[in-house]
């Protein structure tokens, strides 16, 4: 019994051991990066545009359906509130 203890302790102790491994891969160098300087002085104004020519005018719309007399509308008027 006294041995199988210590057999089982070494044993967990080097199966513990081995999952320890480091990776064997090469860091990536490090990545560089640019800032970019203060901003320059502004430039000059451009030319002004030319005026464009002016749109032609659209056809006019066709007249609309002509309504029907009235007659049998009701209106519904609510009466007043009662003051309190």
């Amino acid at each position: 019994m006294r041995y199988l203890l210590a057999v089982a302790a070494v044993l967990s102790a080097l199966a513990l051991s081995a999952c320890d491994r480091q990776p064997a891969a090469v860091p990536a160098p490090p990545v560089i990066v640019t800032v970019p300087g203060p901003a320059g002085p502004q430039g000059a104004p451009g030319a002004p545009a030319e005026k464009g020519a002016t749109g032609a005018t659209g056809a006019t719309g066709a007249e609309g359906a002509k309504g029907e007399q009235g007659g049998g509308t009701i209106v519904v008027v609510p009466a007043p509130e009662q003051q309190r």
